[in-house]
């Protein structure tokens, strides 16, 4: 028997490099949307405070973008290497779902990105503009591709077996599968409230440190409002994708609330350690009957439990069970913070309370991590499924696998990402650190013309950055 075992280093090896790669798109997607906005607000008012916070805001975007690529096509490749049969099973949905994403998605980002980034003076202001519309498009395009075909895996519809192949039967049902758009809408709220704290956090870091004053509470303001719409329809969202778990995948959903029996008026556990091998919670604290109430909509609704599956057919419950209370822990702190928010704006301290200003400053990475801890659920959850119900992971692995080749493989992403997340986070860094105060010429024209520089490199080191001034 080989000590090491390829199927679980290949899912160490996918849950890896998915989790390092999701932390992208789902800055990028928010933070396109927000600069599609700024351009909007130049377009229309003229004002250089929007064109600087918009160039400010595409270089750390071109950066993050860049990773999320680079994160991204490495992905692919564990497909054919690691999981080469649930490719070949699933090639008749999965490639035409995946080229789908590249036609429609990635060649839309490629082709405006450039005028985004380099075309500022150099087209007119509509053609920016629009370039930066199709780019925030174009990352929502992307993300639904990507999430159907997720989907899918989770409530496959509109196909059939044949020897061991999917072959689609409904194109139309297999894409828009049952839980395709709760889980776009929860991930798209999810980008903008990344998005929207990044931003919120750095133009804090700024005021905080009195630079460019005028223009950050601007920028802060726009995005508090944001937030203050976005946090609460989450919420609402996320019970509306809980739900959908609970018709499509009511085992995923007893491992998230710990459920071990079936039972009617289920009880909420805040806090509870999960003993798979013991089949019961130890330490239980809950509240009687809210999860029947809030799944069911009634207060003695009844609750599938986890034993009415095989234990080879659960997934790892402490995991589901503790990365969903996580994710949830941190959406009520963003709603506490945006309406906090509320609260100084009406009493006219929004940017005067420093106390404020330092928690949104420390708010930046728990976004990332709610991310994370979502598809900690989402994906664990399913375990031991590839596509839920009909192909599990053992039957998805390549045969011809063995654990050295898997864990070299490892030990390779690691490294690799590693330097790819080190370079990033030292160019974001680099470009925070040097404010958006020297960013653009605003005192030119806005039609000016001048000529190519490296000024216009979103990664060079600008002279006009410089803070002897400050």
């Amino acid at each position: 028997m080989e000590a090491l075992d390829p199927l679980l280093l290949s899912r160490m090896q996918f849950a890896f490099v998915v989790s390092f790669h999701a932390l992208f798109p789902v800055f990028t997607i928010g933070l396109a949307a927000y600069i599609a906005v700024l351009e909007a607000l130049w377009y229309r008012t003229d004002s250089p405070t929007y064109r600087r916070l918009s160039e400010f805001w595409i270089k750390i975007f071109a950066v993050v973008f860049g990773m999320g690529v680079v994160s991204g096509v490495v992905m692919s490749f564990q497909f054919g290497t690691n999981w080469s049969e649930f490719s070949f099973a699933t090639a008749n949905f999965l490639g035409p779902i995946l080229s789908y994403e590249v036609l429609t998605a990635f060649f839309l980002e490629a082709v405006f990105l450039g005028i985004l980034l380099f075309g500022r003076d150099r087209v007119p202001r509509g053609t920016h503009l629009f370039a930066a519309c199709m780019v925030a498009i174009g990352t929502f395009i992307s993300s639904f591709w990507i999430l159907s075909a997720n989907s899918w895996m989770h409530t496959p519809q509109g196909f059939e077996f044949r020897d061991g192949i999917v072959h689609v039967t409904s194109w139309a049902e297999a894409i828009f599968n049952p839980s395709l758009w709760p889980r776009f809408g929860h991930v798209a709220l999810a980008s903008l409230l990344t998005g929207g704290f990044v931003v919120a956090g750095v133009s804090a870091y700024f005021l905080l440190r009195n630079r460019a004053v005028e223009m950050n509470r601007k920028a802060l303001s726009m995005t508090l409002w944001l937030l203050l719409l976005v946090a609460p329809a989450q919420i609402f969202m996320g019970d509306i994708h809980g739900l959908n778990s609970f018709e499509h995948q009511p085992t995923k959903v007893a491992a998230m609330e710990g459920a071990w029996e079936t039972r009617e008026g289920a009880p909420l556990y805040l806090f509870a350690i999960p003993d798979s091998a013991a089949e019961t919670n130890h330490l239980a604290v809950g509240i009687p009957n809210l999860a029947s109430f809030i799944l069911t909509h009634q207060w003695d609704g009844e609750v599938p439990g986890l034993k009415e599956v095989s234990a080879e057919e659960r997934p790892p419950v402490g995991i589901v069970f503790w990365s969903f209370r996580i994710m949830v822990g941190i959406g009520v702190v963003m709603l506490l913070v945006a309406l906090w928010s509320a609260w100084l704006r009406m009493r006219g301290r929004l940017f005067e309370s420093r106390p404020f200003l330092h928690t949104l400053q420390l708010m930046i990475p728990l976004p990332f991590v709610a991310v994370l801890t979502g598809w900690f659920v989402t994906e664990i959850g399913r375990q031991p499924w590839l596509i839920y119900g009909q192909m599990t992971l053992a039957e998805g692995v390549t045969p011809s696998l063995t654990g050295w080749m898997a864990l070299v493989t490892l030990i390779g992403y690691v490294v690799v990402y590693a330097v790819i997340f080190t370079a990033g986070l030292y160019y974001v860094t680099r470009i925070v650190r040097n404010g958006p105060e020297g960013v653009g010429s605003v005192e030119e024209p806005a039609h000016a013309k001048r000529p190519f520089s490296a000024a216009d490199v979103p990664f060079d080191d600008d002279p006009d950055f410089s803070t002897s001034s400050r």
